[in-house]
């Protein structure tokens, strides 16, 4: 109770008198109390001078604000024995028997619980092999320290099948990128063949029509001229048979019958 009593006033004294807090910062002012830095400046904030003390509303004109180191140490011991007397409690507290209120200090081997000892009494636990706490954290802790090397062994098979299959999966990510590169490379070569086939398809068929459109343009210009001169025989034989229904044909009219017919021979 004493290190209860002694560890709450330490407590007290480490608080700041403004925010309830454990002090951060410290400062002391003139008449000696004190205070968080940023908790005192926000009180004196827009006044004028003079300013009071909030505890002891002592008044002075200086603000002086004094660091005091040696308290901000004393605040931090104070944190942690807080904190280990509340970590002390909580385990306490865990190791206390919850249904009679007592120590757990016994191990049930068949149950594998802790016990307190009206606990080992008890209908649940007859016949259930009962020992202290401490005799079966030994035992067990052999029992845990036989798993161990299996244990490693079987994490060390493991790792080696993770290694393995790391290695296929890189040698297969290879296999996969080269067999790609290839299957681009052959389907590239493929479209420039048929690209170039293509070229020279287009470029045969080009020439041929060159060539037929000459055939073509060369006998339109064949059939032009034997139309011009069929035209111009036409007109010569109207011409010879209107002067041949007259009572007297022109001798050179006669005479040019034979080349006429001659031609249309």
């Amino acid at each position: 109770m004493e290190f209860v009593t002694a560890l709450v006033q330490l407590q007290e004294e480490s608080s700041c008198p403004i925010c309830l807090d454990y002090l951060k910062d410290p400062v002391t002012i003139n008449c000696g109390h004190n205070f968080c830095r940023s908790c005192i400046s926000r009180t004196w904030k827009g006044l004028g001078a003079p300013v009071h003390c909030p505890v002891c509303r002592v008044c002075f004109r200086d603000r002086n604000l004094r660091s005091n180191s040696q308290l901000s140490h004393l605040t931090e011991i104070a944190k942690l024995l807080q904190i280990r007397r509340s970590k002390r409690k909580r385990q306490e507290e865990s190791s206390m028997c919850e249904k009679h209120n007592q120590l757990l200090t016994l191990f049930c081997g068949k149950d594998l619980e802790v016990l307190c000892t009206r606990c080992s009494f008890s209908i649940q636990h007859q016949k259930h092999y009962i020992c202290p706490i401490k005799k079966a954290a030994s035992h067990h802790r052999k029992i845990l320290e036989c798993t161990i090397k299996p244990l490693k062994d079987n994490m060390e098979q493991v790792e080696k099948v993770l290694t393995l299959q790391a290695s296929k999966s890189v040698e297969l990510r290879k296999q996969v990128k080269y067999r790609r590169e290839e299957i681009h490379s052959e389907f590239e070569q493929l479209r420039l063949f048929l690209q170039n086939q293509q070229e020279d398809i287009l470029r045969q068929m080009e020439d041929e029509e060159m060539e037929i459109l000459a055939k073509l343009n060369e006998n339109f210009v064949t059939f032009t001229d034997h139309v011009s001169s069929l035209k111009h025989l036409l007109r010569e034989v109207e011409v010879s048979v209107i002067h041949l229904q007259k009572p007297f044909a022109p001798t050179s009219i006669l005479e040019s019958i034979r080349n006429l017919l001659k031609y249309l021979q």
